[in-house]
């Protein structure tokens, strides 16, 4: 008999990816399928961005190239990085990665040690807390107290969490799934917490352009003391609709990003390079390609919005980043006599072909939660679906 790997158990998944599969075999059965479930981008990479990939590709830049990739990417990213996070970051700071998910992993594997205590924000992205177990570290969740402006953290319980053990605090500033905005104040608090207690940190910038205000984004590399002992996770997939183009960046002080290239040449040896080419000269310059597509977005907001608050038991403020919306569903559970999420999910889609996710997806609830929440990404779906898609919904949750 063939054994695994024991450490496998400990391997968690991205579990939205499960509802796409559901939704896709509903598809499949000939319903029509509202697809609010998965944080993909159905628009365009903008055409630039393509014709400066078939330029290089056709240029023969499809060879290996260094495992931090290109220098004239990386010296892009360390300017447009540092100048909207007011920082100076040079090329020593930045390698970059085939995606946003391998920071998380290359990150841990640096710095965590097995049992080191990691804090990790739940609800969040459920790689988080795959990865701290996997690689034998201790996952300790912090969690989120619902306002009348949004989420905001619960900077008292995370606190009280501090141990002598705890290593690292992963922060997701412009939040997924709960779309989060950090203020100035919050920031403060976590950074004191992290230079009083000395703690690593990972910054998930994954959202970090996608807001729908003219304040200037907030980043705790900022505060005085966190530049040293901060990594920040960049992507392209959301700014430039590049989901599937696999390419991402590792943002911090060089000890730590030397140390962290070394997986890079381990995995994968080296990014997609023609890829790395073609960013390489649009990074710093202002795309009206990013903006069309951040406007695409924020006209879905604001549509989303406006229909859910018509849906009798729906509570929900107004986020100003990323592209979720996670409702509280609580008042609609109890009318309707639901008590698993997970069947009142599975039943929305049978009846109304609406598919989402739900708070479960995005890390394991923690004790004494009473709230009710799904969670619509709106990035992936057109308006007019948008429209008949929650128009459905209402239908079948006032009926």
């Amino acid at each position: 008999m063939m054994v695994y790997n024991k450490k496998l158990e400990k391997l968690g998944t991205e579990t939205a990816f499960a509802v796409s599969a559901e939704a896709n075999a509903w598809k499949e059965k000939g319903n029509k399928v509202y697809p609010f479930h998965l944080g993909d981008i159905n628009l365009q990479t903008p055409e630039i961005i393509r014709q400066n990939t078939n330029y290089y590709m056709n240029k023969k830049k499809n060879g290996y190239c260094p495992a931090e990739g290109v220098p004239e990417l990386r010296m892009a990213l360390a300017n447009d990085v540092g100048k909207k996070r007011g920082v100076e970051y040079d090329m020593r700071n930045v390698i970059i990665q085939p995606g946003g998910k391998p920071t998380i992993w290359k990150f841990l594997a640096t710095v965590m040690n097995k049992n080191d205590e990691v804090l990790y924000p739940n609800p969040g992205y459920p790689i988080y807390e795959s990865q701290i177990s996997y690689q034998g570290g201790i996952p300790i969740p912090y969690t989120y107290i619902e306002t009348k402006n949004g989420f905001a953290i619960d900077i008292e319980r995370l606190s009280q969490s501090i141990t002598g053990n705890t290593k690292i605090l992963i922060i997701n500033n412009y939040q997924n799934p709960l779309s989060a905005a950090s203020s100035q104040e919050e920031l403060e608090k976590l950074a004191e917490l992290a230079v009083t207690h000395n703690l690593w940190v990972l910054s998930d910038d994954a959202y970090f352009e996608i807001r729908y205000t003219d304040d200037k984004a907030k980043s705790i590399v900022a505060i005085p003391g966190m530049k040293k002992r901060t990594v920040i996770l960049y992507t392209f997939s959301k700014k430039y609709a590049m989901t599937g183009w696999r390419i991402g960046a590792s943002i911090g002080p060089a000890n730590v990003i030397k140390q962290m290239a070394r997986f890079n040449i381990n995995d994968e040896s080296c990014t997609n390079h023609f890829i790395q080419f073609a960013l390489s000269s649009i990074v710093e310059s202002q795309s009206s390609d990013a903006d069309k597509i951040l406007n695409t977005l924020r006209l879905r907001r604001n549509l989303c919005l406006e229909k859910l608050n018509l849906i009798d038991g729906i509570k929900i403020a107004k986020p100003e980043s990323t592209f979720y919306l996670f409702p509280n569903i609580t008042n609609i559970m109890e009318k309707k006599g639901y008590k698993s999420l997970d069947n009142f999910r599975k039943d929305a889609l049978v009846n109304t072909g609406v598919s989402f996710c739900t708070r479960d997806h995005f890390g394991t609830p923690l004790p004494g939660e009473d709230q009710q929440y799904i969670r619509l990404a709106y990035s992936g779906i057109n308006r007019n679906d948008i429209s008949v898609g929650i128009d459905k919904l209402k239908n079948w949750i006032e009926n």
